[in-house]
C-alpha cells in the first residue's frame, strides 16, 4: 500500500500546503487546533477540493490538478471516522453498520456482512441497541464497523478519542490498535495527543500552521525531533531560542549558560531543547548551578520550576521533572544534562 499527498488549499487567511507520502502502516498527523489537520483530510475525501496538487492511493489517483481528476467522494473508497462518529440515532447497531454494505450484494449477503462484522467489532449481543444506550468505545467500534465492512482502501480517523472520557480512552485505544492491525491498509489517524500518536501511530507528520513541519518515524521523532514545532508537539517542556558556540557547543542567551552537546552542532542552529525528565542532580555533564522557583505536586510525579543562577529574571522557569519515588530528601542547589539530551533545532 502506498499514499502521496501534495495539495494546496486557500482559505481566506489560511494557506493550507502539505506534501507527504506514507508507505503502509499508520501515519500520525500531529498538530495544534487549526494547523489544517482535519482540512487534510477532507481534501483526501473530496469533500474539500484542493485549489492545486494531487492525492494517489494505492497508485490510483485521486486527485490531479494538472490532468483535471477529481473522482467524486462516493467512488474514491475512502473510510472516514468522524469526531462524533455520526452514527445515526435512530438505528440499531446492525442496522447502522448495514449502511455502510456496499450496494451489489442480496439481502442474505448483506445480513451476513453485517453479522461478521459485528462479530469482528465484538458487539455481539447488542445488535438491537441504540447508539444511546452504547458506551463511548462501543460506539466507536460500531462507527468503524458501519466503514470497514464498506472494505476501504484507507481509513482516516479524526480525533478518534476526543468524544471519549479520559477513564476509557486507554482501553479504546488498545482495542483501536488491534482493529487498525487486522485493517492491513493505509491509515491516518488526527490528534492533537502526543501520548495517542506516540501509541498508535509507526510514522508522524507534524503539522504546523497550514504547512508540513516535519516527518518521520515516530520513536525517532520523539528523540531527535529537529524543529521547535516537532519538539512542542512531542511534549518538550524546555525550547529556547540558540546559537551554534563551537563545534559541539550551544549557548543559550537567555539562560546565560553554554552546554555542550557531544555532537557536531550545525551554523543554522536557531534552538535546543530539554526535556523535564531529562536534567538530574548528579553527574558531571553540563552541571550549573540553579535557584529553584516552584514546586508542584501532581498524583505521580513532581514538577519543579527553576532558573540558572545566570538567567534573567525575567525569563520563563525550566521545568524539571520526576516520578515520585525518585524525589531527592534535599532538592539540589545545581543540575546537569547529558550531553545526548540536548534537542538541537534547526527551525
Amino acid at each position: 500500500m502506498s499514499l502521496y499527498v501534495d495539495v494546496q488549499k486557500r482559505l481566506g487567511e489560511f494557506h493550507l500546503q502539505v506534501m507527504f507520502e506514507n508507505h503502509g502502516g499508520i501515519l500520525g498527523l500531529l498538530g495544534a487546533s487549526g494547523c489544517g489537520k482535519s482540512k487534510t483530510l477532507q481534501c483526501i475525501t473530496g469533500i474539500e477540493k484542493p485549489d492545486q496538487g494531487r492525492v494517489i492511493v494505492d497508485g490510483r489517483t485521486f486527485f490531479d490538478s494538472e490532468k483535471q481528476i477529481n473522482i467524486p467522494v462516493q467512488q474514491r473508497r475512502v473510510g472516514y471516522l468522524f469526531q462524533n462518529y455520526a452514527l445515526f440515532p435512530n438505528m440499531t447497531v446492525a442496522e447502522n453498520i448495514a449502511c455502510g454494505v456496499r450496494n451489489g450484494p442480496d439481502r442474505r449477503e448483506r445480513q451476513q456482512c453485517v453479522s461478521a462484522m459485528i462479530e469482528r467489532m465484538r458487539l455481539t449481543g447488542l445488535e438491537g441497541q441504540k447508539p444511546s444506550q452504547l458506551s463511548g468505545g462501543q460506539q466507536q467500534r460500531v462507527a468503524l464497523g458501519r466503514i470497514l465492512v464498506n472494505e476501504p482502501d484507507i481509513l482516516l480517523l479524526d480525533e478518534p478519542f476526543s468524544a471519549l472520557d479520559s477513564y476509557i480512552k486507554e482501553q479504546v485505544m488498545t482495542e483501536l490498535s488491534e482493529i487498525l492491525a487486522a485493517f492491513g491498509k493505509d491509515v491516518i489517524i488526527v490528534t492533537h495527543s502526543r501520548d495517542e500518536a506516540y501509541q498508535l501511530c509507526q510514522t508522524i507528520a507534524i503539522l504546523d500552521k497550514g504547512e508540513l513541519d516535519a516527518i518521520g518515524p515516530t520513536r525517532e521523532m520523539f528523540a531527535d525531533p529537529g524543529t521547535r514545532a516537532a519538539a512542542i508537539l512531542t511534549g518538550c517542556k524546555n525550547v529556547v531560542a540558540a546559537y551554534k558556540a563551537g563545534p559541539g557547543q550551544v549557548y543559550i542567551p537567555d539562560w546565560g549558560v553554554t552546554l555542550h552537546t557531544g555532537c557536531e552542532v550545525r551554523d543554522d542552529l536557531t534552538a535546543i531543547g530539554i526535556r523535564g525528565h531529562d536534567f538530574h542532580g548528579h553527574g558531571t555533564d553540563n552541571v550549573h548551578a540553579i535557584t529553584i522557583v516552584e514546586e508542584i505536586e501532581q498524583p505521580f510525579e513532581w514538577i519543579i520550576k527553576f532558573r540558572y543562577t545566570t538567567q534573567a529574571p525575567d525569563t520563563m522557569p525550566i521545568w524539571w521533572r520526576f516520578a515520585k519515588p525518585d524525589r531527592p530528601l534535599t532538592l539540589p542547589d545545581k543540575l546537569g544534562v547529558a550531553p545526548r539530551d540536548i534537542l538541537l533545532l534547526y527551525r
